[in-house]
């Protein structure tokens, strides 16, 4: 028997690995005390997630100090019960990611049952945290108006936030960095960026920025909110010497809910550049849906969210390649043989010029 514990004990070792603390939604915490400020110790404080009915109960320490870590972003009902207490209840309490709310409780003595009702209004002030930055709410990140549908595009409406450039294959991206956005939050290097989808960093290979070969990170119907932290954010961040983006993504509710889109961008409504000869061609199409609700009603849910990219475009590059003449082998500082075999491969690499030609003639412009 004690053989077999040991090997038990022995097998579970084996399997332990070490958990770092991610930060993905928000918390509330503060105390509970009664009109003499005295501390209330094993009060009941129990939230209430208004979309989705889920609730977790935290209780109050022997200083009355109660805390609830990492819940999703959304509007909560606080409900705070004690024996000899009557219960108080706050509603419109809005929870944004990474913000850390204090809500301190003060309760007057009488008879549970009885229930006093009170409104939140207002946006409530971070106090927890010395964190510098901004969140960006699911309406603005749906609503506005991007080019592409990147959500990480918005990040620049915080301050202290600066878009450096936006690398993709066609356009000569960095290849050593990735071909995400390039952002400098509070003067960092945008390597030095720490970029998070529900509490996972979602950096590239090289520390970069996310995104697809086009530069894009699809998703915008998917992504409830997320927070721009610029400095003095907590260490549970860690990672990074620059800037966070902590985004969470969306989450069914008690609701039937979804969408489904289309977006199009053709050539034929473009105008001519100036070095094009004409249009070149472009087709860019973005489509998908979401689709939420629950799987059993205040208890487990579901959201999927699909969108696809298909896109054609064409580039117009201006090059300097070798004039009729000069392949010919006349040259303004004199006249040269041209070798028939090389002659061949001219034609097929450089074609002729179709632009003017540059200084001395040996040149022109395709």
């Amino acid at each position: 028997m004690i053989l077999l514990l040991a090997v038990l004990l022995a097998f579970s070792n084996s399997f332990c690995v070490s958990l770092n603390a991610q930060v993905s939604g928000g918390s509330l915490s503060g105390t509970v005390t009664d009109n003499a400020r005295a501390a209330i110790p094993n009060a009941q404080v129990t939230l209430m997630n208004v979309a989705t009915g889920v609730t977790r109960t935290v209780v109050s320490d022997v200083a009355g100090f109660y805390r609830a870590p990492d819940l999703l972003p959304g509007s909560y009902q606080m409900t705070t019960a004690a024996p000899g207490f009557t219960t108080q209840m706050r509603t419109g309490i809005a929870v944004d990611v990474g913000a850390s709310l204090v809500f301190n409780v003060v309760m007057q003595a009488g008879d549970p049952a009885r229930v006093v009702r009170l409104t939140v209004s207002g946006t409530p002030v971070d106090q927890a945290s010395s964190a510098v930055g901004g969140n960006v709410s699911a309406s603005t990140v749906v609503d506005s108006p991007l080019n592409g549908r990147d959500w990480t595009q918005l990040a620049t409406l915080q301050a202290g936030v600066t878009g450096v450039q936006t690398g993709t294959a066609q356009g000569g991206g960095n290849s050593q960095r990735g071909f995400g956005a390039a952002l400098s939050i509070s003067g960092a290097r945008p390597d030095q960026n720490s970029y998070r989808l529900d509490g996972v960093s979602i950096n590239d290979y090289s520390n970069g920025a996310p995104g697809s070969v086009l530069g894009d990170n699809l998703g915008v119907d998917a992504v409830e909110q997320f927070s721009v932290l610029g400095s003095n954010y907590p260490a549970a961040y860690g990672r990074t010497t620059g800037g966070v983006i902590n985004a969470v993504t969306r989450s069914g509710t008690n609701a039937l809910h979804g969408s489904a889109y289309e977006f199009l961008r053709n050539s034929a409504l473009d105008a001519r550049n100036f070095f094009d000869a004409r249009i070149p061609p472009f087709k860019r199409n973005q489509f998908g849906g979401s689709l939420g609700g629950p799987l059993r009603k205040d208890r487990s849910f579901v959201f999927v969210d699909y969108e696809g990219l298909r896109q054609s475009l064409g580039i117009t590059q201006v090059n300097t390649v070798p004039s009729a003449a000069a392949r010919q082998g006349v040259l303004s500082t004199g006249s040269a043989r041209v070798d028939p075999a090389i002659s061949r491969y001219l034609q097929a690499f450089y074609p002729l010029p179709n632009g003017p030609l540059l200084g001395n003639g040996d040149t022109g412009i395709f």
